[in-house]
């Protein structure tokens, strides 16, 4: 009788073994992406097109900018779900008023 526990025992320990933690061993994963995953920076060549993130629905108060409008790539500030679309390049930040 105690055998018999002994042998259950055993055999799933083995099992378990075999059957390891569900997932395949680190050896044979692929080796994980380690470049970065951002955006390009747009080409700014002709564009003028930005877009300016404000605070508020009011658009009273601006918090960043994202574009081709200074010439070349800019971004600084922050995002927000208000915008507006531009041309200009509002350089300074934060923006004067």
């Amino acid at each position: 009788m105690q055998a018999g526990k002994y042998v259950s025992g055993a055999l799933l320990a083995v099992g378990l073994m075999l059957a390891g933690c569900g997932g395949p061993t680190v050896e044979a994963t692929e080796a994980p992406d380690l470049t970065s995953h951002e955006a390009l920076v747009p080409d700014c060549t002709g564009s003028t097109a930005g877009t300016i993130y404000y605070s508020n629905a009011a658009h009273t108060a601006m918090v960043g900018y994202m574009g081709c409008g200074c010439g070349r790539w800019t971004r600084w500030g922050q995002t927000s779900s208000y915008s507006s679309a531009t041309d200009l390049c509002p350089k300074e930040y934060p923006p004067e008023v």
